[in-house]
């Protein structure tokens, strides 16, 4: 039986409608709009013209920038949910809940600087004097080129996801039936396989939308691959930046990031579909 909408549920929506309608939906008509919109003489010019499209699906460098930040926002989740999982684990099954206080009081702490100064501090040790190889250097060995590569990179999209990952891994885990785990124990499975079996298929959800999380952060992300990637390979965020510089092409940029809000949709609507499949509440 659907309950009718009343007037005291409609007014505290209403900001969150408003905020969606103002950040959201009005940005992306406008940008949508922009994408049909042509460039003569440095000045754009509104109209309706599909020349953007065409150019950029044309061009091999588009879609090579695409596979690029398609596999390496993919690799990053996958690594960075793989290495957070024991983390959380062990947060949520090992400590008491005032150690659990504390373990996420220093999950968060990270987000007190910003990005790009934590992106700026992996350059002391990765540079080719850096804290690495002089370290490196002490028993002999290097010096090795660690910045200005797809490893430097990813270590870039570890550092903007990682403790959003733990953390939501860690609030999915906590929720976790121990009643199961007890189950499962009393049966003589291992603690490996109690946690193949049992905890990761109960923690699905919250799993899943973790990695979603840090495939997003990944994906649109512009400060790795430039300041430790060193802009090579290009990556769609740099596909854009590089299409307004050339020309003040800003309708071929609206093309490239309509893809990218695309491409986000499509993986978010799989990645939450697998992970409620299976659930009827």
């Amino acid at each position: 039986m659907r309950r009718p909408v009343s007037l005291y549920g409609l007014t505290f929506s209403l900001p969150l409608l408003i905020w969606q309608l103002l950040f959201f939906v009005f940005p992306l008509v406008f940008l949508v709009a922009l994408s049909f919109w042509t460039v003569r003489n440095f000045r754009l010019e509104a109209g309706f013209d599909t020349v953007n499209w065409v150019t950029m699906f044309g061009r091999p460098v588009f879609w090579q920038a695409y596979a690029t930040t398609l596999a390496m926002a993919a690799g990053a989740a996958a690594l960075t949910s793989a290495l957070a999982f024991p983390c959380a684990y062990a947060i949520a099954f090992k400590l008491s809940p005032a150690a659990r206080r504390w373990a996420v009081f220093l999950m968060v702490i990270p987000f007190f600087t910003s990005y790009l100064v934590r992106v700026y501090s992996w350059q002391v040790f990765l540079s080719d004097v850096g804290i690495i190889n002089v370290m490196l250097g002490w028993i002999g060995l290097g010096p090795f080129r660690l910045l200005n590569t797809i490893g430097a990179t990813m270590l870039g999209y570890m550092t903007l996801g990682f403790p959003l990952v733990v953390l939501l891994q860690l609030f999915s885990l906590v929720f976790v039936d121990r009643t199961l785990i007890e189950a499962a124990h009393n049966m003589r499975c291992g603690r490996l396989r109690t946690v193949f079996a049992v905890v990761i298929p109960s923690a699905r959800v919250g799993l899943v939308i973790a990695a979603l999380f840090s495939f997003i952060l990944c994906f649109g992300d512009f400060v790795s691959p430039i300041y430790l990637g060193g802009g090579d390979p290009t990556t769609l965020s740099i596909l854009i930046t590089d299409t307004t510089k050339s020309g003040q092409q800003w309708p071929r940029a609206a093309v490239i990031a309509l893809t990218m809000i695309a491409t986000l949709m499509v993986v978010a609507f799989l990645a939450v579909r697998f992970a409620y499949k299976g659930r009827t509440k």
